[in-house]
């Protein structure tokens, strides 16, 4: 059995290189890549006459060792040039909108700038518990599927300036 073992080894690597860069494939996240590179080296190590345990210390080290050193620098250049725009949650902090039912400390609609309606209540670190039909908002967190809202601040207007005669 280990004279099989020993004589065709690079079988085995090589069904191993080819199903862990199929995995690779469709999951994307290069750790099935890394896994593969350590079974190509105990390959490489079978083809310099290395036992079959010796080949499958030497894809061991060798995938561990890339996982934990060349893995991480790959995965942050590749999400270095993504999408810089805010989503899901991200999209929704900060935006104003419009009481469209009162809003209380449990219940209440707001129609957002974005044009969507979400069920709202007023934020636990505001000192106003109610905010009235009209009434201008501003999305400060969002939990589950409500909107914590505080009351938006009034812009300034400008007091007008009596011009010199």
């Amino acid at each position: 059995m280990l004279e099989f073992l020993d004589s065709y080894a690079w079988i085995f690597w090589l069904g191993l290189i080819l199903l862990f860069v199929v995995i690779e494939m469709l999951t994307l996240e290069f750790t099935f890549l890394m896994i593969a590179i350590g079974s190509l080296g105990g390959l490489i190590a079978g083809a310099f006459g290395a036992p079959w345990y010796v080949q499958v210390v030497v894809a061991a080290i060798l995938s561990l060792l890339l996982i934990l050193t060349l893995r991480p620098p790959l995965l942050k250049l590749l999400k270095r040039g993504g999408d810089p725009a805010k989503s899901n949650v991200d999209a929704l902090l900060g935006l104003e909108g419009l009481v469209v039912d009162q809003v209380t400390g449990s219940a209440g609609h707001v129609k957002l700038s974005n044009g969507d309606t979400w069920t709202a209540r007023v934020s636990p670190h505001t000192e106003r518990r109610d905010l009235q039909r009209g009434e201008r908002v501003l999305v400060t967190a969002i939990d589950g599927a409500t909107a914590l809202v505080v009351p938006a601040a009034v812009p300034l207007t400008e007091t007008p300036t009596k011009e010199a005669p």
